[in-house]
C-alpha cells in the first residue's frame, strides 16, 4: 500500500514539473475559484436571514423580548441602538402571535385599561389621581405617535389642585412634550397645529399658550397664532426672523472661510437691517398693443368727406348756429369764405377707435426684505504671533467673497434708493487680521497611541521567543541525528554478547532434563533411579 502511494505521488510530481508556468497558474486559479465557490455556497446555505420583529422599542422592552427569545432558543440580534430586535424571517409571524399572547412587549406605561383591570375599593383618592394623570400622559403620547414623523413621545402634564370652595378661580394646566422625531423630517404647520390641539383638547383647562413642544434635538415647535397681533408678539416674530437671516448668512460665510483658513481661524459676525413693511397695492395700466409704434388695435373707423363749389355768398358754407349776426369764423370745425368771388368748400372728418391693453395688477409686497447688511470677519493668521504670515492676496480674496455675499443678499429695490457701488459695499465689510487671545482651548483627548517603549519591549520578547524556538529546534535536530548515528552503528557492527552461552550437547541435555523435571516429575524420578542403579 505504501509503495503504491509513493508511486502515485511520484507520478503527480512528475506531471506537475512537466507543466508550464502558465498551465500551473491556470490550475491553481481554477482550484482556488472552486474552493471560493464552495465556501460561498456553504456560507449562503447556512446563513440566517434576520428581519425586524419589533422596532422603536425602549431598552426595557428590548431586554424583555431578548430574554424571552433566548429561553426559546431562537437566534436574535439587537440593532439601531437597542430599539430594534431582529429574528429569522420564517419565525416572525409565529413569534408575534406567541409574544402577544404572553403580553410581550410590556411598556410599563399606565393607560385607561389599567382601571378596568385593577379597579378596587381600597384605592385612595390620591392614588387614583396619580394613576389618572399617568394614564392621561400615556394616552396623549400614544395620540401624538400617530402623527407622521413622530417615533415616540414623552408627555409631562401639570394639573392644578382644585380649590376647596366653588367660587375659587380655577387655575390653568400646563404641559411639556418631548418628541422623538425622525431625522430630517420637516413638520408642516398643519402638523404642528395638530400637536398643539391634541394636547389642548385632551387636557381640561389647558390653553395652547401653556404648551411647550420640543424634539430630542432641543428644537422648539412654536404655534403661529395669526389672531394674536399684540406688539410683543409682533416684535418677537420680527426679531426671530432677523436673527434667522443673520444666522443663515453667518453660517454660510463661516463654512466657506473655515474651509479656506480653518474652522478655528475665523470668527464671523453678521448684522442685518430687515424691512418688515408689507405693501398691498393695485395697479391699473394701459399699454399699446404695438409698443414699437405706440399704436393700438383699430376695431372701428369712420371717414366723412364733404365738398361744395359755388359762386358768391353761397360759397361760405352753412350758416352758424348763432345766426348771421355772429362774427364770421366763430363756428369750430367749419371753413368759411365770404366774398363775391367763386369759392370752394371741403370738410374731411376721420374717426378711428383703437383697442389698447388694459392691465390690472394686485400686488402684495413681501414684508421681509434685507435693506442693509454688514459682515465683520476676524481672521487669525497661520502663525498667530505674525500677522504678516497672512498674505495680502488672501485678505483681498476674503474681501471679494464678502462683497459678493453682500451684493446678492441686499434686496434690489433697497439698492436702487442707495446705489450699491463698490465703495458702498466696502463700507459694509470689515476684515480684521489678528491673533485670537480669547480662544477657548479644550483639553486634549486621551491619546490612544501606543508608547515607543512598549514596541521595544514587544520586539525584545519576540526576539527572545524566536531565539528559544531556534535553540529548541536545533537541539531536537541534534538529538535526532545522534539517534540515527547510534542506530546506524548498531546495524553495521554486530558484536556478539560475551555472556551469551554457546549451544552444546551437554547444555541441550541439561535443558531437556530441566523441562522433564518440571513437566513429568515421576518419569524424571524413575530416570534418576535407573542412573543410580547403573552406577
Amino acid at each position: 500500500m505504501k509503495e503504491t502511494l509513493q508511486i502515485y505521488i511520484s507520478n503527480l510530481k512528475a506531471y506537475w514539473v512537466s507543466r508550464s508556468k502558465k498551465q500551473k497558474t491556470i490550475m491553481i486559479g481554477a482550484a482556488a475559484l472552486c474552493i471560493l465557490l464552495i465556501a460561498a455556497a456553504a456560507i449562503l446555505s447556512t446563513r440566517t436571514n434576520l428581519v425586524p420583529l419589533y422596532s422603536n422599542l425602549t431598552p426595557s422592552e428590548t431586554g424583555t423580548i431578548k430574554e424571552s427569545l433566548d429561553t426559546r432558543g431562537i437566534v436574535s440580534e439587537i440593532a439601531d441602538g437597542g430599539t430594534t430586535i431582529k429574528v429569522p424571517e420564517e419565525s416572525v409571524d409565529t413569534l408575534k402571535v406567541e409574544l402577544a399572547a404572553e403580553g410581550i412587549p410590556k411598556s410599563g406605561s399606565i393607560d385607561y385599561s389599567f382601571f378596568s383591570q385593577n379597579a378596587g375599593i381600597g384605592m385612595t383618592e390620591n392614588e387614583f389621581n396619580v394613576l389618572k394623570l399617568e394614564a392621561m400622559q400615556t394616552e396623549l403620547a400614544n395620540l401624538m405617535k400617530g402623527i407622521e414623523g413622530v417615533n415616540d413621545a414623552k408627555v409631562m402634564i401639570n394639573l392644578p389642585a382644585k380649590g376647596i370652595f366653588v367660587n375659587d378661580p380655577s387655575e390653568e394646566a400646563s404641559a411639556s412634550i418631548v418628541l422623538n422625531t425622525k431625522p430630517g423630517h420637516q413638520f408642516e404647520e398643519s402638523q404642528i397645529q395638530a400637536l398643539y390641539h391634541l394636547a389642548s383638547k385632551s387636557i381640561p383647562n389647558l390653553p395652547t399658550d401653556n404648551i411647550v413642544i420640543t424634539n430630542q434635538f432641543f428644537e422648539y415647535f412654536d404655534l403661529k397664532n395669526e389672531q394674536n397681533s399684540s406688539p410683543k408678539s409682533t416684535f418677537a416674530a420680527q426679531h426671530e426672523i432677523k436673527k434667522e437671516i443673520e444666522r443663515d448668512v453667518q453660517r454660510q460665510v463661516q463654512n466657506m472661510l473655515g474651509t479656506l483658513m480653518g474652522q478655528d481661524k475665523v470668527v464671523v459676525s453678521v448684522t442685518a437691517d430687515i424691512d418688515f413693511t408689507q405693501e398691498n397695492r393695485e395697479e391699473n395700466l394701459v399699454a399699446p398693443v404695438d409698443e414699437e409704434n405706440m399704436e393700438g388695435l383699430a376695431i372701428s373707423a369712420q371717414k366723412i368727406t364733404e365738398t361744395f363749389t359755388g359762386n358768391g355768398d353761397a360759397a361760405g358754407g352753412f350758416t352758424p348756429a348763432g345766426g348771421n349776426d355772429e362774427p364770421a369764423g366763430t363756428v369750430a370745425g367749419s371753413y368759411q369764405e365770404i366774398g363775391n368771388s367763386n369759392g370752394d368748400y371741403e370738410r374731411i372728418e376721420e374717426t378711428i377707435n383703437n383697442e389698447v391693453n388694459k392691465i390690472r395688477k394686485e400686488i402684495v409686497e413681501s414684508p421681509y426684505k434685507v435693506r442693509d447688511l454688514g459682515i465683520q470677519v476676524m481672521v487669525e493668521p497661520p502663525t498667530a504671533d505674525d500677522p504678516a504670515s497672512l498674505p495680502q492676496e488672501r485678505i483681498n480674496d476674503i474681501t471679494k467673497i464678502l462683497g459678493t455675499v453682500v451684493r446678492t443678499t441686499i434686496n434690489k429695490d433697497a439698492a436702487v434708493e442707495e446705489e450699491l457701488t463698490d465703495d458702498a459695499i466696502q463700507e459694509k465689510i470689515a476684515v480684521s487680521v489678528q491673533p485670537f487671545n480669547g480662544k477657548v482651548e479644550f483639553p486634549n483627548e486621551t491619546s490612544t497611541k501606543i508608547p515607543w517603549w512598549i514596541y521595544a519591549i514587544g520586539g525584545m520578547l519576540l526576539l527572545i521567543i524566536a531565539l528559544l524556538i531556534f535553540l529548541f529546534i536545533k537541539a531536537r535536530k541534534n538529538h535526532i541525528q545522534e539517534k540515527e548515528i547510534e542506530s546506524h552503528a548498531l546495524d553495521t557492527v554486530n558484536i556478539p554478547d560475551v555472556n551469551e552461552e554457546h549451544e552444546t550437547e551437554s547444555t541441550m541435555r541439561r535443558k531437556q532434563l530441566e523441562k522433564m523435571a518440571k513437566e513429568k516429575p515421576e518419569d524424571f524420578a524413575k530416570l534418576l533411579r535407573t542412573w543410580i542403579a547403573e552406577d
